[in-house]
């Protein structure tokens, strides 16, 4: 993705929103922009930033909006399954040894590189903790989505997801200051991509049966098929 400004119906494109919507949002100063020659420019990388940002604490039609709209700005079949084909058995943690936010960076890290798609762990390990210096991915509800803020195309082969659960929950500065059990850890190549990942997995995550599910899991296979089941629903709008 280009990382220069587009306008106000290049947004609405991308984030499968009204246009009047999202000039209003813009006049209220809730999402980043300014005025070039009297009209509404978005810089990419900012916008980029606003939605990792925003993606956890965003109502399920919003985010069920954004999906169809990077859908169709990717030209991806609205059938396609975004996180299922990241699902790998060896990057799925029932029982992740961490009792720190450090440390559980630091064992994503290390699931990320049994998949063989990383190429540097280090530089992966310090992307994901300058974000969360910046700003916490936790959320409500115990879930953290750990990512970076730039697309990483010269540390991966390809996009990453790690699913892990700790026995114990972490502190890892939720809004709500509860404790954190469940991690999924993403970082793609590419930003667009990335950021469909990301609305794919925070509907998937909307539903409370499939969060509960997760945590009694007793296996890794048993993870991957509650996802599978759960994406499929989310493209099956229900």
């Amino acid at each position: 993705m280009p990382y220069g400004d587009i306008d106000l119906n290049e947004l609405a494109k991308l984030l499968g929103l009204d246009a009047r919507r999202l000039e209003r949002m813009a006049q209220r100063g809730e999402i980043p922009t300014r005025k070039v020659a009297g009209s509404l420019r978005f810089n990419r990388t900012e916008i980029n930033q606003w939605l990792k940002q925003q993606m956890g604490s965003m109502a399920y039609n919003k985010l069920s909006d954004m999906d169809a709209g990077i859908t169709a700005q990717r030209q991806t079949g609205t059938e396609d399954n975004i996180v299922t084909p990241l699902l790998h058995p060896e990057a799925i943690c029932l029982k992740l040894p961490a009792r720190t936010k450090k440390s559980a960076l630091k064992e994503l890290v290390l699931l990320a590189e049994k998949t063989q798609l990383l190429y540097d762990k280090n530089a992966l390990l310090e992307t994901i903790t300058q974000r969360e210096e910046l700003c916490s991915t936790a959320q409500l509800g115990g879930i953290a989505i750990p990512h970076p803020r730039q697309p990483q195309p010269y540390i991966l082969a390809a996009p990453i997801l790690v699913i892990a659960r700790t026995s114990q929950g972490i502190a890892f500065g939720s809004p709500d200051d509860q404790l954190t059990d469940l991690f999924f850890m993403t970082c793609s190549p590419d930003d667009r991509h990335h950021l469909h990942i990301l609305a794919r997995l925070c509907r998937i995550l909307h539903c409370k049966n499939c969060v509960d599910n997760l945590r009694q899991a007793t296996d890794v296979q048993d993870v991957i098929e509650l996802i599978k089941q759960r994406e499929q629903e989310v493209i099956n709008n229900t």
